[in-house]
């Protein structure tokens, strides 16, 4: 799971369907991004970024959630 994603996302006030708008994907593709199971497009994950206006590369790294 990308812990970092989903944080700086709630941190924003934004759902994952708002964020997913934002950037012009499918919700569902979003939150396999989100849990990752998939990565992003270096485009998609520029958009990503910049919608939540955070740009450092740490913002997709997997983490475990026990």
């Amino acid at each position: 799971m990308r812990v970092k994603l989903r944080e700086i996302r709630t941190s924003k006030g934004l759902t994952q369907q708002e964020l997913a708008d934002m950037v012009g994907i499918d919700r569902s593709f979003y939150t396999n991004i989100e849990l990752g199971v998939k990565t992003p497009s270096l485009q998609v994950a520029m958009k990503i970024k910049k919608a939540l206006d955070y740009y450092d590369d740490d913002i997709f790294l997997n983490k475990n959630v026990a």
